[in-house]
């Protein structure tokens, strides 16, 4: 036995060496090149490209808050031939498999008369077009799959090929030449369970690149048909879901996201996302606490954890479509602390939370959680981001001006008190502070034993801060502070430790006399802070009926002005506004307060306007109201004001409600300074600072009268 296989073997190595040629159309060099082809060269070949394919999915990242791609490729660019997309690693081994199909096809391509020998090769040429496509070298990819289909028209992969060579027309944006080659494809009746598959999916990519939903919910759904067990098959019923919610066909979306919860074959990621997704589809009360049940029991299960922000904010969204406004804060905000959220899902949830407290007029709550919107934002030119700070900058003046209130109100609280009522009072808020000061050092203390007990016990003596914390006092009781150096005795050094500690032997003591000693007792100090306080609730009176459109709140800080009483400078303002408010909504009341504007201040602006509010135009930017403005300020350039004040009394008058009154107002300061000196300049600009206080004008009045009173 031994002898035969000894002289086999000499045998065996030349026809090896034989069979290397490829110039030679005989049975054993085409086996021998097939073999290699096969077993070797793409082997190899194929192994890089299902690693890069496997680590570029592994990537990509799917926002589930869009309609997801069919396709998850991600194409920023096209590449020109020779050159990579992007620098993602997956592109190294896509290099690599590119590599070894060009390699199979230089050494073991054996064309004789015009066809090809070697039955790898056809394979060759398919993984060179796949690792280009997937390298987003689409070009080049589309090159290396005409050739298997010009040259091998009867291959066995050509029905696969010519699906790749359709997604890559698609890619290139020839959608019309994708669609037709996938319809002459899917009339083949031999075609493969796996190829229809594959032709349907891509058909419903070119009609979704077209916009053509109801052709890409058609193809999707005889995709699925095909073969259910394919991660691309839960993929493609999952974009069904969206897509029927797309077309308001929530039973038709239920069903499809149903399906993936319950197939045991769909990728966890898939199951997950389709529970939230039938959460976002609840609309009657009726499901509201199905669902609520089916998320709680979501959020207990600990395979889930990774998913929990997601969870919290959409059990949440369910509440609030329920009007369960404060289960649903309660959500928002464990959404926002939940460990390892995702950053758009704490903006989401920042933003749901801002929303809530603004809806209820809670604005500096609201701006609050604007600001972590746009403090966690990536994307700087969303919609989101853009809308969410225009927001926040309509809420400056409001914080503002809600701060100036809460604070003003408070001071002279106290400064209006007697003596024994303000000791009292003082009393009772140093008795609750020292109160939650003690409680929150008893918890602290118990949750520092209880980490101790569970952490150090039976340690070294550094593993214990309390202990370490300790020894520190007691060393610098007897040393002083010290460095860590050398010669320590000797050295005057005080370290951080000793920092933190002088830092809270410096916090002051809770007494009668620290407060005391912040509540102002001089008359002239009170009535400033006083008069700070009215302008605060005027102006935000004013920015509640303008900006945010909330009567109810301008109303509630208009009154607070009428409380001050009628020496306050904004007291008839304020009653005009109030007159207005009453008037738009028919109520009676607005007959109380034009009865007594006329009466009280007859002489007054606001007494014309309320006498003359039959007669005004309610126009914003009438063309009528533009051309008189116009027609003044040519007049008041020509210095003619005695004319500008003549035609002025009319046109406010007439153009009461417009929203060019702050312009005609200021025109009318400066006209009447021009005629009457500095004293009525100041006076009118005093006025169209209080009645118009956030418009351009009214803010340019407020600064002219400031530098006047400087001057």
């Amino acid at each position: 036995m031994k002898i035969t296989i000894k002289i086999a073997l000499p045998f065996v190595g030349l026809l090896l060496l034989i069979g290397c040629s490829t110039k030679k159309n005989t049975f054993v060099n085409r086996t021998y090149h097939a073999t290699t082809t096969k077993f070797n060269v793409l082997y190899n070949g194929q192994i890089a490209f299902e690693k890069g394919l496997k680590q570029l999915n592994d990537n990509y990242a799917d926002n589930y808050w869009e309609l997801l791609p069919i396709e998850p490729l991600k194409v920023d660019q096209l590449a020109l031939p020779g050159m990579m997309a992007s620098e993602d690693e997956s592109n190294d081994l896509f290099a690599k498999a590119e590599e070894k199909a060009v390699k199979a096809i230089q050494k073991h391509s054996m064309r004789f008369y015009n066809k090809e020998k070697n039955p790898q090769i056809d394979n060759a040429y398919l993984l060179l077009g796949k690792s280009r496509y997937y390298s987003q070298r689409f070009v080049p990819a589309l090159e290396a799959f005409n050739y298997v289909i010009k040259n091998y028209p009867d291959a066995d992969l050509i029905n696969e090929t010519k699906v790749w060579h359709a997604k890559t027309n698609l890619r290139l944006q020839n959608e019309e030449t994708s669609i037709a080659s996938l319809k002459a494809l899917l009339k083949n009746k031999n075609l493969n369970e796996n190829d229809k598959f594959d032709a349907h999916t891509a058909m419903a990519m070119s009609y979704l690149q077209l916009d053509s939903i109801k052709q890409t919910i058609y193809h999707l759904k005889k995709a699925v048909i095909v073969d259910e067990t394919k991660e691309q098959s839960a993929r493609n019923t999952f974009i069904l879901g969206q897509l029927f919610r797309q077309q308001k066909q929530l039973d038709s979306s239920n069903y499809a996201f149903t399906k993936i919860v319950n197939n045991k074959k769909s990728p966890f990621k898939y199951k997950i996302n389709a529970s939230i997704e039938l959460a976002k589809n609840v609309e009657s009360t009726e499901n509201v606490k199905l669902m609520v049940e089916k998320l709680e029991d979501l959020i207990k299960n600990r395979d889930n954890r990774a998913y929990l922000d997601k969870l919290y904010y959409h059990l949440g969204d369910v509440y609030l479509k329920n009007n369960e406004i404060d289960k649903a804060e309660q959500q928002f905000k464990k959404s926002v602390t939940a460990k390892n959220g995702e950053r758009f899902q704490k903006v989401l949830s920042y933003e749901a939370l801002g929303n809530i407290h603004f809806n209820k007029g809670n604005y500096m709550a609201a701006g609050n959680y604007y600001d972590s919107v746009l403090n966690t934002s990536t994307d700087f030119n969303t919609k989101r981001y853009i809308r969410i700070k225009r927001i926040r900058k309509s809420l400056d003046d409001v914080i503002f001006n809600e701060n100036i209130v809460a604070t003003n109100d408070s001071i002279l609280k106290f400064a209006l008190m007697n003596d024994t009522e303000r000791t009292n009072a003082i009393g009772e808020i140093i008795s609750k502070l020292k109160a939650t000061e003690a409680k929150n050092s008893a918890q602290s203390t118990a949750k520092k034993s209880i980490e101790k007990s569970k952490n150090n016990s039976g340690k070294w003596y550094f593993y214990n801060p309390e202990v370490v914390k300790s020894g520190m006092i007691e060393f610098q009781k007897k040393w002083g502070a010290k460095s860590h150096s050398d010669n320590w005795k000797f050295n005057k050094y005080e370290s951080s430790f000793v920092a933190d500690e002088k830092a809270e032997a410096v916090k002051p003591e809770i007494t009668q006399e620290y407060y005391l000693a912040n509540i102002p007792t001089k008359q002239s100090e009170i009535d400033s802070i006083a008069a700070l306080r009215n302008e605060a609730y005027y102006k935000l009176g004013i920015i509640y009926k303008e900006q945010f459109l909330r009567n109810d709140l301008a109303i509630e800080r208009f009154n607070k002005v009428l409380e001050f009483g009628a020496k306050s400078a904004f007291y008839l303002p304020a009653t005009y506004h109030l007159y207005r408010i009453h008037t738009e909504t028919k109520n009676t009341k607005a007959q109380e307060y034009k009865n007594e504007i006329i009466a009280k201040y007859p002489q007054s602006i606001y007494a014309s306007l309320v006498q003359n509010s039959e007669n005004m135009t309610e126009i914003s930017d009438n063309d009528a109201s533009e051309k008189a403005y116009k027609k003044l300020y040519l007049l008041y350039e020509k210095e003619e004001y005695q004319s500008v004040l003549t035609l002025l009394d009319d046109d406010l008058k007439q153009f009461g409600q417009s929203a060019l009154m702050p312009k005609f107002e200021l025109l009318k300061a400066y006209t009447l300074g021009k005629l009457q000196g500095i004293d009525s300049f100041k006076k009118a600009l005093e006025y169209v600072s209080i009645t118009y206080p956030n418009t351009e004008e009214g803010k340019k009045a407020l600064e002219l009268v400031n530098t006047i009173n400087k001057k």
